[in-house]
Order: C-alpha cells, then structure tokens, then sequence
C-alpha cells in the first residue's frame, strides 16, 4: 500500500512539498502508517484545468527517482497513471496544498479537487487540500504543514464511504496567529459546500474581456465551507462523485 501525493500547481510547487512533509510527519506519529510515497504530479502549473483528461496523445512520464513522478498531463491523468502504471495498491491519493482556495462550486473548476475525484471514482480514499489566500499575505507552508497533519490523522481514521472523498480548506492567518511555536491549529469543522456563484466581472477592453473578479468578495451561506474557511477555521466538507 501506498500513498499517492499530487497536485495541480505543478510538481515543483511548494505546495506539494509542504504536503509531503505533512505525511512525513504523520508516520513519525503513526508507525501503523508508515506506507511508501510516491509524488504523481503534473510537470506543469494546471490550476483550474478541472477533470480534463488525456485520451487522443501520448502521456510522456519522467521519472524523477522512484519516489516522484512528473507527468505531462493533468491532475487525473496523473492518478489514472499512478494507480495504473505506477503502484495498483494505493492507500490514499492526497492532493495539494493548493495555493489558494477551492471552496463550494470551485470543486468542478479544481484540477486539486479532480484528482480525488479521479481516485474516488476507482474506490480509493482521496483528500484534497487547498489554502485560501488572503490578499497582501505571504503563505505560512511550515503552518500549512502542521495543519495538514493533524487533519489527515482526523480523516485518514474514518470509514471509507465508496463514491465519495474529501476537500479540505486552510484558512490565511496573520504571521503571529500561525506561528510554529504555538501548537493549537485552527479549528476544524465538518460542513456543507457553499452553492452560491462565484463572482463574475469582466474588464473590457476593445474586444477583449478581462476577468476582474474578486475571490475574497464571493457570496457565502452561513456555517458553509466559505463562511467556515473565511472565518479562519479549517473546512472540511465531504463530497460524492
């Protein structure tokens, strides 16, 4: 058994590396989880790039060293490739940490959200991670790292329900509230995904439109993950294909 770590950010992202690290430190805590891992992700930046899939070219693949897998396709390319080509005994497919949220209608947007998706629609328990980004804030990875443990030792625990997986939201706290030397993590709170739209606003410019819409001025649901995640507690919200 093995755990597959990707992403949608790109297998250089820091993201992904603060998510490899979260896992480290998960089986340092938990010897019972001390599985192989293997990094399965997109050589290239594909945020927003969805559930998109590769069926008319080839998927070029570079092994790196025999744990971390670039691969020239999407985020669900890269779990159909692991779970098919790479290591057929999975774990868990972990992807993130995404910079920047990926909240209520986001999931059908998120390449982060898809490759869960991917692993759940073969029966493999998934967890997606993503970091809401407030703006003029730099990201706190070794925070986002101790956060994500701790939310991975909550879920990784629970009965697997076939058809669905999890998405999980970080809040962006101010530098002294994250700090490393203070133990206690943002509360975490199980809720529903928010269903109201994202903002949607052009800046035109002689025939071309400029999207100009603002993340952070999105309608939200009280006790949803938007509500949640913007009130700087973690979101979980569990998901069905």
């Amino acid at each position: 058994m093995t755990f597959i770590l990707t992403n949608d950010d790109g297998v250089d992202a820091p993201g992904i590396k603060a998510l490899l690290q979260a896992v480290k430190n998960l089986q340092i805590e938990n010897q019972d989880l001390s599985y192989p891992i293997i990094t399965v992700a997109p050589q290239e930046h594909l945020s927003g790039c969805g559930h998109q899939v590769t069926t008319t070219k080839p998927i070029y693949i570079d092994k790196r060293s025999e744990s971390e897998y670039a691969i020239a396709g999407t985020p669900a390319d890269c779990v159909r490739v692991a779970m098919t080509c790479i290591c057929p005994e999975i774990k868990c497919v972990l992807s993130g940490i995404n910079a920047g949220g990926n909240m209520g209608v986001d999931s059908y947007i998120s390449g982060t959200v898809a490759a869960v998706r991917e692993a759940a629609i073969h029966g493999i328990p998934a967890i997606a991670f993503s970091h809401y980004k407030k703006k003029g804030l730099e990201f706190d990875w070794e925070s986002s790292t101790r956060w994500t443990t701790q939310v991975i030792k909550h879920l990784i625990t629970r009965p697997h329900e076939l058809g669905t997986f999890w998405n999980v939201n970080l809040p962006h706290l101010t530098p002294e509230v994250s700090n490393p030397e203070l133990p206690k993590i943002p509360e975490i709170i199980f809720c529903n995904p928010c269903t109201k739209p994202l903002p949607v606003d052009y800046r035109i410019e002689e025939n071309a439109l400029y999207y100009q819409g603002e993340y952070a001025k999105r309608q939200k649901t009280l006790a949803s993950d938007v509500d949640v995640c913007f009130s700087d507690r973690i979101a979980v919200t569990q998901l069905r294909v």
